[in-house]
């Protein structure tokens, strides 16, 4: 760390020097303006990045060696989550008969990726989404209505003998899946563009810390899915309404442990988050009461009665997992978030 000191002239102005191998760097000039921004914890950004136009960042991908679907798939999945603006993907020849199909589930299971160009040889796509429109709380409260949504609809499909609803279930995760790119989207773009940053009003540790609820729901929902994957052999046979209520004992209280950790979150308050984590206690002995009912069934619906039940306990895991994030980051900035909500 170079350390400078302060000089003071003109009679009211405080003057710092800047690095002459920074402004080198950055082709700085005389009269060129800089940005000044204060940081949450006192520290001060200078930053040549003053435009309110997000940064144009290009990734293109040759098509040599890259045979499989999946493979492909999955780098556009990155490009997008890394805040790639414009993407394009490039034959030597033609392009493989897969590839469009590729790049139409991708533009489906995306938010905001439009295919702009193709040609034999070359397909672009762009990023239509302002980012700024998207704000981190509201894509966390759809992902919960979601989640909340898929979990009840299980345990229904379950209780009901409704595989309709079940496949629906696993459709919905999809949903939940875009939703949660979006926010790994965001909080990558925010990490690396303070224009964006400040244009959503929130810092970066704010963004990195909606990224991991986004992730937990995430989870959640893919043990919704897990569920009534495991119910495809169950949902047939008659399980006794003992064990089926017991079961849908468990999903309500997990789901409380869910919503009550949501709104914890929204409400900053680290005292329902604790209250919320003792609750756990409760949902961890009725599934162990629930799984010694469980292993009376024969053995295949046993096995996938047990699944379901460690599906439902994972889930209220999970959920005192986000009041654990509350807590840990309002130790921290407990005081930034009072700040807050005085100014509203």
């Amino acid at each position: 760390m170079e350390i400078r000191k302060v000089q003071f002239t003109g009679g009211s102005s405080y003057v710092i020097t800047l690095p002459r191998e920074w402004i080198d760097t950055r082709k700085i000039k005389k009269n060129d303006p800089l940005g000044v921004e204060v940081q949450p914890d006192g520290t001060l950004l200078i930053t040549t990045a003053i435009e309110m136009e997000p940064a144009q960042r290009v990734r293109e991908f040759d098509l040599a060696g890259i045979t499989e679907p999946s493979y492909l798939f999955r780098l556009l999945i990155g490009a997008y989550i890394s805040g790639y603006t414009t993407i394009i993907i490039r034959a030597k020849d033609k392009l493989p008969p897969f590839v469009r199909t590729v790049v139409r589930d991708f533009t489906q299971m995306t938010i905001g990726q439009e295919v702009i160009d193709e040609s034999e040889i070359t397909i672009t796509l762009k990023d239509l989404l302002n980012p700024a429109e998207m704000p981190f709380a509201n894509t966390i409260k759809r992902m919960f209505v979601i989640v909340r949504a898929m979990h009840e609809d299980s345990i229904t499909a379950i209780v009901m003998r409704n595989a309709v609803l079940a496949a629906d279930v696993s459709a919905r995760d999809n949903d939940v899946d875009r939703l949660h790119w979006l926010v790994a989207r965001q909080t990558n773009m925010i990490l690396t563009n303070t224009t964006l940053s400040r244009r959503m009003g929130i810092t970066p540790v704010m963004a990195v810390y909606y990224y991991v609820i986004s992730r937990i729901i995430e989870r959640i929902g893919d043990h919704a899915e897990r569920i009534v994957g495991n119910a495809t052999g169950v949902i047939e046979k008659e399980i006794d309404a003992e064990t089926l209520g017991r079961i849908a004992q468990a999903s309500r209280l997990a789901l409380d442990i869910f919503e009550r950790s949501i709104v914890s979150f929204f409400d900053n308050d680290m005292k329902k988050a604790q209250r919320n984590i003792e609750s756990i206690r409760a949902l961890e002995t009725l599934c162990d009461e629930t799984n010694s009912l469980v292993v009376r069934q024969e053995t295949p619906d046993a096995i996938a009665l047990g699944y379901i039940m460690e599906s439902i306990r994972r889930s209220g895991e999970y959920s005192v997992d986000i009041s654990e994030n509350v807590i840990n980051y309002l130790v921290e900035h407990e005081q930034m978030v009072a700040v807050k909500k005085t100014r509203r």
